[in-house]
């Protein structure tokens, strides 16, 4: 019996093994077309992933550079947020930078066009192959950012393209709202904050961080007739705090940056051309930091 058996397993063996010699004598190309299918696959998704790491890390790196304070508040933003905050503030260094960065006017224009035209293809799938627009995509599709915020930002800079100085104050905050208002209505909805009383904090947060940041480049706007001295705005922003819900405030720590820098023109009697004022204040992260925990502004 046991024989048999052996026997039995021998034979189911052999043919086991012909069958298999045959399979792939006979069907030798099924194997070639499954096999570069996987490796392709592999390549494909590979390449998206170190693409996507790329878009990330240029983000991050032109946020550093160019807007070190708005850098700092993102890193203390919740993990699912994070991303999609520098997306957004690079997007906003983006437009931001145009108007230093070109000779005449009608490139600039051209570029704003270009940022007008990417905002349309990224909400029809399709943004153009581009490390800011790729990863603003990305935070669209995640957030339902809306459209509409983005393209008043790119208006407003392009408005911005006259360089002719400001008439008065109102129209100094009218640009700081369409700007940077908008861009902290676009971090609430990265951070799912749907309120009214964090949209109209973030109103007022907006135009006091435009005016601010007109105060900080006062020296070098000064030599284009444009200087802007009025400091009462941030404290209207504070009287909304006690209805705002706890997950928008991270949207708001920027505002240690305004406070930080009002203090300090206070301390020199106003002297926004003081050589102090040019340096960053080394206990910034902290301050972010600590007010981050805090959950105020």
């Amino acid at each position: 019996m046991a024989s048999g058996i052996s026997a039995k397993h021998g034979l189911l063996t052999t043919k086991c093994s012909v069958f298999h010699s045959l399979q792939r004598k006979i069907l030798p190309h099924a194997i070639c077309i499954q096999r570069p299918t996987e490796v392709k696959c592999l390549r494909a998704s590979t390449n998206s992933t170190i693409e996507s790491q790329h878009n990330e890390k240029y983000c991050i790196d032109i946020v550093r550079s160019r807007d070190y304070d708005g850098f700092v508040s993102s890193l203390l933003l919740p993990e699912d947020a994070r991303r999609s905050s520098l997306a957004l503030r690079a997007f906003n260094v983006e437009l931001a930078q145009v108007k230093d960065s070109v000779s005449q006017k009608t490139i600039g224009l051209m570029r704003m066009q270009f940022w007008k035209t990417t905002v349309e293809e990224i909400y029809r799938d399709d943004p153009p192959v581009q490390p800011v627009s790729a990863e603003l995509w990305r935070a669209v599709k995640k957030h339902y950012l809306t459209k509409r915020w983005m393209l008043r930002i790119i208006s407003e800079r392009e408005k911005d393209m006259e360089d002719r100085a400001y008439r008065n104050l109102q129209e100094l905050e009218a640009y700081s709202d369409n700007t940077q208002s908008s861009l902290l209505y676009l971090l609430l909805e990265s951070l799912g904050v749907k309120d009214v009383h964090a949209d109209h904090a973030a109103s007022h947060i907006g135009k006091a961080q435009g005016i601010v940041m007109c105060l900080r480049a006062t020296p070098y706007n000064s030599s284009r007739r444009k200087v802007y001295l009025p400091m009462d705005i941030c404290m209207l922003a504070r009287s909304f705090s006690k209805n705002i819900p706890a997950s928008a405030f991270p949207a708001f720590l920027q505002t240690v940056v305004l406070e930080d820098y009002l203090q300090r023109v206070r301390r020199v009697d106003f002297d926004v051309f003081h050589p102090s004022l040019q340096k960053r204040n080394p206990l910034i992260p902290i301050q972010l930091y600590f007010r981050s925990w805090k959950k105020t502004y």
